[in-house]
């Protein structure tokens, strides 16, 4: 191994990656860490396993960045399934409570855009990592204790309906960190009074770094074993 090659990755470097459907956000991380070989590697900003997409990966001293990018504004595309819930808001756990879309037609879906756009106050998933009393509340939701999670104050700039397939309807989404895509489906189907969850996900942009600049997991891995192979 060239140790120069090693020490740029231990100066710093961001590695753009589209996260494949069912890899944890960490599980890449662990991945490259264990390619280069260094301890420091992290990422900016967490994906769920059933979302894909851009996901910012920093090595060495750049992981001190890693808030910086965090912080910055984020883009989705996806789908909503109306006409269920589930428990997680997502495919982590399964639909319940069906209800008929005879009511729902394209103008409605359009209109309930509306009200999440701008500042807004959104409840986080309980299937989520937020801290509770010490605790990560997804661990209450998996004994099935219920608590309560504070509202936070998030930024929905842009919320656009894409396409209507009914139950599927497809979505575009630009927002501020902190919001949770799985919180906006679940509360938009309660805004059309039949329930929805978010059937897939995928994070399109970071601030100024777009999914079109990411490499596969394969790709990085060839990448990064080439440049050690310098």
């Amino acid at each position: 191994m060239n140790e120069e090659v090693k020490n740029k990755f231990e100066l710093g470097q961001v590695l753009l990656i589209n996260k494949p459907l069912e890899w944890t956000s960490a599980d890449v991380v662990r991945k490259i860490r264990n390619i280069i070989r260094i301890k420091k590697v992290g990422h900016a900003g967490t994906l769920d396993p059933l979302a894909t997409g851009l996901l910012i990966v920093c090595t060495g001293k750049f992981t001190k960045k890693i808030q910086e990018f965090m912080d910055q504004e984020k883009e989705y595309s996806g789908t909503f399934t109306l006409g269920a819930v589930t428990p997680s808001y997502d495919l982590e756990t399964e639909p319940a409570n069906y209800q008929e879309l005879t009511d729902i037609d394209e103008a409605k879906i359009r209109a309930a855009t509306m009200q999440f756009i701008g500042e807004i106050l959104q409840v986080p998933p309980i299937h989520s990592a937020i801290k509770k009393q010490g605790k990560r509340a997804y661990e209450f939701a998996r004994k099935g204790q219920s608590i309560e999670l504070e509202p936070r104050k998030i930024t929905i700039r842009e919320f656009e309906i894409r396409h209507i397939e009914l139950p599927v309807v497809h979505f575009r989404v630009v927002c501020s960190t902190g919001t949770y895509i799985r919180s906006l489906a679940n509360d938009f189907g309660q805004s059309l009074g039949c329930g929805a969850y978010l059937s897939s996900l995928c994070r399109m942009r970071i601030g100024s770094f777009t999914l079109d600049q990411s490499m596969s997991l394969a790709e990085a891995e060839s990448f990064i074993r080439a440049e050690l192979a310098k």
